[in-house]
């Protein structure tokens, strides 16, 4: 078997769609599986639409999912060049091969490509007038996803318009033609396309690629595609909502493809071991992002503890998150940097995605924190929370240093003491210490934020509360 060369041809529009990514994603996957080689090529010819800020869009979130390109723009090849707006002279070239083989004419100031069958006129109900057609052949179409396809092309078809630009059909099926593609992994809206393709590829005298076309991506709620309207369809978006970039590309695998035993989890390299084209599910995906947030947080939570902080640290206080929150970052060194490393190590196993981050845990680094109006109702109704916070305040004040284990037992002990539940003293005094009942571990949150600022917190709270 010849070496399997795939690709992914996207047009630099400005935007990086889900739908894209995926396709990009499994042309990716199957060179990977095969052997084979995965190459980008650009197809900019409308050139009013394309711009280098367009073109960035596509390689950065390209790179961001990992998808790396064995030849094409910024890697180079042997089949180059791979931006449609220098192939002119190739297209040119085989546009004479059909010309010197009878296959093209021009009609107002167009190219068109000549079918070979039976031709006859008929009435053209939507063009209201009489029009040629043709009794060609029908095309067999042997899709490794959609099954066996027939398709007939009734009319000749345009190969360059009046202003002399050449249109997809004939560029794509070119590109394909030179650069060696042996499989083509696109979107099932390309399905009807194909008959053309393979028109085209029958008259250069090759046989046409495997063709594989995925199913397509519906939008979460409703009917139809998604498009670049909806919310989640851009790769930018997740991007800039900091999600674990393996944690989406291991969500668009999902898209239309699982591994038998319906797990949703998995490393990229079992992915490639496993990823093949009869896998691939002919019905379409619906976008799930309740899914991939569900991924995401289990990304985050078994990400090494060292990238998380580096991410963390880039957000909150690179890009400055936590001043949202009303935290002042402003001159923090080496110091801060280890709090704050503490402080990310605590909350990593409960945060559901790094947006989340600055108001997950801005009342570590500020004593300015919001009380929760919702969870002080459901805390402070239950029970005696005052004499309670006042007995751990003895408890914790008589405490050299505050550790975990520590905490626990002196806790526990208290409760036994005094007949009141554990529950009692740790949901009013969370509340005290960050001003909400939900967060990282109890006993973990008063040893990072240490001894002086968990009584500070506390006696600052008994005042305000019960004065």
């Amino acid at each position: 078997m010849s070496e399997v060369r795939v690709r992914f041809a996207p047009s630099p529009t400005g935007f990086f769609h889900i739908g894209s990514a995926r396709t990009a994603l499994f042309n990716w996957l199957y060179a990977r599986h095969t052997g084979g080689k995965f190459v980008l090529r650009i197809e900019d010819t409308d050139r009013e639409r394309n711009t280098e800020e367009a073109l960035a869009v596509i390689f950065n979130g390209m790179r961001w999912l990992g998808l790396n390109w064995d030849e094409g723009p910024e890697v180079g090849g042997r089949h180059g060049p791979y931006f449609q707006s220098e192939r002119s002279s190739v297209y040119l070239d085989y546009l004479e091969k059909l010309r010197g083989a009878g296959r093209v004419y021009e009609k107002d100031g167009a190219v068109y490509f000549r079918l070979e069958g039976e031709r006859h006129t008929a009435y053209d109900a939507y063009k209201k007038c009489e029009v040629e057609k043709v009794r060609a052949t029908p095309q067999v179409i042997e899709d490794r996803i959609r099954g066996r396809v027939e398709r007939a092309e009734e009319q000749d078809f345009v190969l360059f318009r009046k202003n002399g630009q050449p249109v997809f059909h004939f560029v794509n099926v070119v590109d394909d033609l030179t650069m060696g593609i042996t499989h083509v992994i696109r979107g099932e809206d390309h399905l009807s396309n194909t008959s053309k393709h393979c028109e085209l590829f029958k008259a250069f005298g090759v046989n046409p690629p495997v063709y594989a076309h995925i199913p397509l991506i519906l939008k979460e709620n409703g009917p139809g595609k998604m498009s670049k309207r909806d919310q989640g369809s851009l790769i930018e978006e997740y991007q800039r909502r900091r999600f674990v970039p393996e944690a989406v590309r291991n969500y668009l695998c999902l898209l239309g493809w699982s591994p038998k035993d319906d797990r949703e989890k998995l490393d990229i390299n079992e992915i490639i071991q496993l990823f093949d084209l009869p896998a691939i599910k002919s019905n379409n995906a619906r976008f799930d992002e309740k899914k991939l947030s569900f991924l995401n947080a289990a990304y985050l939570r078994e990400m090494p503890v060292e990238r998380f902080t580096e991410e963390a640290w880039s957000f909150l206080v690179g890009e400055g998150a936590l001043k949202h929150e009303g935290v002042e970052i402003e001159g923090w060194g080496s110091r801060e940097r280890r709090y704050f490393n503490q402080v990310m190590k605590l909350c990593q196993e409960k945060v559901r995605s790094i947006e989340d981050l600055p108001r997950f845990v801005a009342y570590f680094f500020t004593e300015d924190f919001r009380i929760d109006e919702k969870a002080s109702k459901k805390v402070l109704n239950k029970g005696d929370p005052k004499a309670r916070l006042t007995e751990i305040r003895e408890v914790l004040k008589g405490l050299s240093a505050l550790t975990e284990d520590i905490l626990e037992e002196k806790v526990r002990a208290l409760s036994e003491q005094t007949g009141a539940a554990t529950g009692e003293y740790i949901h009013p005094t969370r509340l005290a210490v960050s001003g909400t009942n939900v967060g990282p571990s109890f006993y973990g949150l008063l040893t990072v934020l240490g001894k002086a600022c968990v009584l500070k917190r506390l006696d600052a709270f008994l005042a305000r509360m019960w004065g």
